[in-house]
Formats: C-alpha cells, structure tokens, sequence
C-alpha cells in the first residue's frame, strides 16, 4: 500500500487535505481488483501493509469489515503518544530555523532540492499526517503541536488520536472479533517506537475479546527500515488461514 499524494502524505482516510483515500481504497479499487482478477467478491480479501500502510491495514477492516476479513500489519502507526510526541520536541528544535512556521519550511522545501537539510525527513512526515489527520476546512495542514515547545495542543491533537488503532479497537470491538486473521509484527529497535505500538494493539485486541487463535504476534531484531523480508512469511500465513473451513459454518 503506497501513502504518496500532493502533501506527501496519506495515513487511508478520508481528508480535505489529501483526499477521500480511504473511499478510493474501498469503493473503487476493491471493485476494479474483483472485475479484473480471480478474486472472491466477499471479505476474505486480504489487507497488509508496512508502516503508514500498516496503520491502514488496521484501520479499513475495522470500518469495513464486509470488504476485509484478514489483515497483516507490519510496523504500523499505533499507539500515537509513543509515537510522535518525541518527534513533535525534535520538530520543534528544527523549526527554530523557521520562526516556528511550517509554512515558510514548506515554501523553502520546494524552492530546492529535496532532502537537503537535516530537518526535511521529520518536519515533512508531520506536516502531511497533519493533512491527513488535522487539517483546517480547507485542508491546511494544521500541527497538533506547539511550534515552539513540542507540546500537543489538546483540541487538535485530539483529531490525531481519534485515529490511533489503540484507541479505535473498543469502538470497532465486533468488525475484529470477525477477523480470521490478524499478523502483527514490528522491529524492537523501531525509530518510531512502533514497537510498543505494536504491543499495544496486540494487548487491546485480547481486551476487547479477538480470539488468541486468530492473532500472530511477533517482535523482531530490526529497526523501521529494510524489513520486507516480513512480508512474505506474513502472506503465506494469511493465505493459509484463509483457505480453512469458517469456524461455525
């Protein structure tokens, strides 16, 4: 699952400042892939994705769970204190540089060639999830943040939380206690921190009543990068599961 759109940015929602990305996912290219491929046209399809794409594996089965009944989850975006609260400080050291604008970093991002300061990585990454996540009505990313301190502001970084598999699960407890099949790993050395993330959904997951059967967990020496190597194994699970009888049927 790729997160590239105009703000460099997409977390798989629907957002005046990206786009309605999630409604894309689910009503067209779902369609398109049954009327071109052998597929099944129920919800054994099957949903993974890395990191951002990780977060919307979690998150569309949750909200559409007739379209997805399986889904692997590698080093996605979860539990959101853990992991941008450190890179709101750092982003904040960064935009002294700025006079605390994100906007006058964006405009000089533009004006030369990408990725030649320090700071572009970061401050690129928060700006399109606040396109995403928090932008104004006309789709201005907003930072959930302090420009100057790092610290959240409550009423927007409220918006970012809403969207934190975590905080979603007791909401959409009955979309996955229907999945046949959840994988969820990340690196033990992630620079995100998704790590604990990954913990987190695992143990909420239990809380809200997902079958232990259902659930493969797995933490592994490795950091955020360089780790398709998960994919396949994850894919091979997924499929076997997916080829047993319904339980109940």
């Amino acid at each position: 699952m790729s997160r590239r759109t105009a703000s460099r940015g997409g977390q798989f929602v629907d957002s005046p400042g990206t786009g309605r990305y999630h409604s894309y996912l689910c009503e067209e290219i779902v369609p398109w892939a049954d009327a071109h491929y052998r597929t099944l046209a129920d919800r054994d399809h099957a949903l993974a994705g890395k990191s951002s794409g990780g977060l919307g594996a979690m998150i569309t089965p949750m909200l559409r769970p007739d379209l997805f009944g399986v889904f692997a989850t590698h080093s996605g975006d979860s539990l959101s204190e853990a992991q941008y609260i450190p890179h709101f400080l750092m982003a904040a050291r960064h935009l002294r540089a700025y006079d605390g604008d994100i906007h006058r970093w964006w405009d000089d991002f533009r004006s030369r060639v990408a990725f030649t300061k320090y700071e572009d990585l970061r401050l690129l990454e928060l700006r399109g999830v606040s396109a995403c996540f928090s932008p104004a009505p006309d789709g201005t990313p907003q930072l959930p943040f302090d420009p100057c301190t790092g610290a959240p502001l409550p009423e927007i970084w409220q918006r970012w939380l809403e969207w934190d598999p975590v905080r979603m699960a007791p909401r959409y407890a009955g979309a996955l206690k229907s999945q046949r099949a959840i994988w969820i790993d990340a690196g033990t050395r992630d620079e995100w921190f998704l790590d604990p993330g990954a913990q987190a959904f695992r143990d909420v997951l239990a809380e809200v009543g997902v079958d232990e059967d259902v659930i493969r967990f797995e933490l592994f020496d490795a950091g955020h990068h360089g780790v398709e190597y998960r994919m396949p194994p994850a894919l091979a699970w997924l499929s076997r599961r997916m080829a047993e009888p319904v339980r109940g049927a």
